[in-house]
């Protein structure tokens, strides 16, 4: 095993001609790590974890993120972590999943256990108060030895496979950008003319092989291919702290961060490019980090404008590294190609503008910048697409590419 130094030398925090500048701008380098299981290069083959945490229902949490939860997993920094997450699909209604499943021609024994398992424990939760707003069914929380506030965590992407050959996208006449709480809806517009049956409004997508690449079969003449990713990745969010569905709701009477509204913990970003391949970097809030993880997507447009994308249970592989002493504002990534930067509030224009600060406050402390130079640099070179709309809080990213810099 190669051991990583202290000095940089990591895959992808940069480029090499980039490490350093960067470097200084996270404040400092990887911890190195003590006994990582080496993994091949992301996508490329079997991947190697240290850890599995499976989706059984003592790991699973409803809805939110509490920072009280017991930890799945402990990994040390560097280590890689398999995680089985669960599509809440048909798994928090109350009808069977075996039942709901069969209305869509779906076996029962092509219907995951722990899924069902996991509905199984819905009155429990609900007794105990442990139904914390959200719709998404989330494994966790990944605890990583000497994460402390104002650390930041790396999480390399480096598998993400189908756990069922069938996914789920939800359309109506008000879902997603067509509904009356939009704020883009305005008296007068008129909802879609969707039929009221269950297969107008629930489709249910096969995936398999098709010329030799997974796709989803959105119909005998149209293959779209996957892009699977975690919509909903996060870590504990600070004590105190709540992001809710307006700038000004009141904290939820659970105390529990509610898993809808993305913000500075990440979340619910629905960010499609966080894939194989792709570093995200979460600031870290509470000791351990707390990493959880759900809501995963087979396919997904930028925007999502539906509300869902093909929501899919999916297992990922990822290596988690602690960044010492690295105090980070928002949610960041990079891939090969680009550093993502992320802008989130409850106004689609207030995301964007944050988003373009950030790239001029990223090039300024990167690329030596000044303000005026990055601002204009962010408008001729930087792409911002607006990864998700129809989660209270919106998400807009700023692709910055790597290939002008030729340091």
């Amino acid at each position: 095993m190669t051991r990583r130094s202290n000095t940089v030398s990591r895959r992808t925090v940069l480029t090499a001609s980039l490490a350093a500048p960067v470097a200084t701008w996270l404040g400092s380098t990887f911890t190195s790590p003590a006994s990582a299981t080496p993994a091949t290069k992301p996508g490329r083959g079997p991947v190697k974890w240290d850890h599995h945490l499976r989706s059984t229902p003592d790991n699973l949490h409803w809805g939110g993120f509490p920072i009280d939860a017991t930890p799945g997993v402990t990994m040390k920094s560097g280590e890689v972590v398999r995680v089985d997450a669960l599509s809440q699909q048909g798994l928090t209604g109350t009808m069977s999943p075996v039942d709901y499943m069969a209305q869509f021609g779906i076996k029962p024994k092509d219907v995951l256990a722990d899924g069902i398992a996991f509905w199984e424990t819905l009155a429990a939760r609900r007794a105990a108060n442990q139904n914390y707003g959200g719709g998404h069914i989330l494994t966790g929380p990944v605890y990583v030895k000497g994460a402390e506030p104002g650390d930041t965590l790396a999480i390399e992407y480096l598998a993400l496979d189908t756990r069922v050959d069938y996914g789920f996208n939800g359309t109506s006449p008000t879902s997603g950008v067509m509904a009356t709480t939009y704020p883009g809806w305005r008296v007068g517009d008129v909802p879609l003319d969707i039929p009221s049956d269950l297969q107008s409004r629930t489709h249910m997508y096969r995936t398999g092989i098709w010329h030799g690449k997974e796709v989803v079969h959105f119909s005998n003449t149209v293959k779209i291919p996957t892009h699977k990713f975690m919509g909903t990745i996060a870590v504990a969010s600070p004590t105190g702290e709540f992001v809710g569905a307006t700038a000004d709701a009141p904290p939820p009477a659970t105390g529990v961060q509610s898993s809808t509204e993305p913000g500075k913990f990440g979340g619910n970003m629905d960010n499609r490019d966080l894939t194989i391949g792709t570093t995200l970097y979460l600031p870290v809030w509470q000791p351990g980090g707390l990493l959880f993880m759900g809501d995963s997507h087979s396919v997904q447009g930028d925007g999502e404008v539906s509300q869902t994308a093909v929501e899919h249970s999916l297992s990922g592989t990822f290596r988690i590294t602690v960044l010492k002493n690295t105090p980070n504002v928002l949610p960041w990534a990079e891939t090969d190609t680009d550093w993502l930067i992320m802008g989130i509030d409850w106004d689609l224009d207030r995301a964007t503008k944050i988003a373009v600060q950030k790239t001029i406050d990223f090039l300024g402390r990167t690329q030596k910048m000044s303000v005026a130079e990055a601002f204009s640099f962010a408008s001729l070179a930087v792409n911002y697409h607006v990864s998700e709309v129809v989660d209270k809080t919106q998400v807009v990213t700023g692709y910055i590419p790597k290939s002008v810099f030729h340091h």
